[in-house]
């Protein structure tokens, strides 16, 4: 329903202090388990293919490359990228273009744990920010306090290990 994708069919979905003139999915990124990225477009040319898309301002993108650990690779064919760096190439999407809803399916996956913990920096970043994040995962997300909902269970407040 977030996305757009299932049509509500009895009540109603609105983002409180969202923008009024877009739906709840144009105020959303979407992070699927896989990478979305062009392998002949250098890493900076992809960045700025999302950007653009997104309907976002001309950016200057060495700022969320650099967030990634990718600023230094920002004129390498993203074919050449290992997954985890491809993973890190679509999370600087995430910064590149600020939007206040981020639906992350797997987020962590193919990221060694230097990667996890810069992700999570950047979760937290955007959650002190007021934004909300959904994450589907698997494992934990390196996020304290974190509310998880597993299904078929009653949601509840979980502390995950350091």
């Amino acid at each position: 329903m977030v996305v757009g994708l299932v049509r509500i069919t009895g009540g109603r979905l609105a983002l409180e202090g969202g923008d009024p003139e877009l739906t709840i999915a144009e105020q959303a990124h979407y992070l699927g388990h896989q990478d979305a990225f062009k392998p002949s477009l250098l890493v900076r040319e992809n960045l700025q293919f999302w950007t653009h898309f997104l309907g976002a301002e001309a950016a200057e993108l060495s700022e969320p490359l650099a967030a990634v650990g990718l600023d230094t690779l920002a004129d390498l064919p993203a074919a050449y990228l290992s997954a985890g760096q491809r993973r890190r190439l679509s999370i600087a999407r995430l910064l590149a273009v600020e939007r206040p809803i981020w639906l992350l399916d797997e987020p962590t996956s193919a990221l060694d744990a230097a990667a996890q913990a810069i992700l999570a920096d950047i979760m937290r970043a955007h959650l002190s920010g007021r934004g909300l994040i959904l994450v589907a995962s698997h494992g934990p997300i390196g996020l304290d306090g974190a509310k998880e909902l597993r299904l078929g269970e009653r949601p509840h407040q979980r502390t995950q290990p350091p």
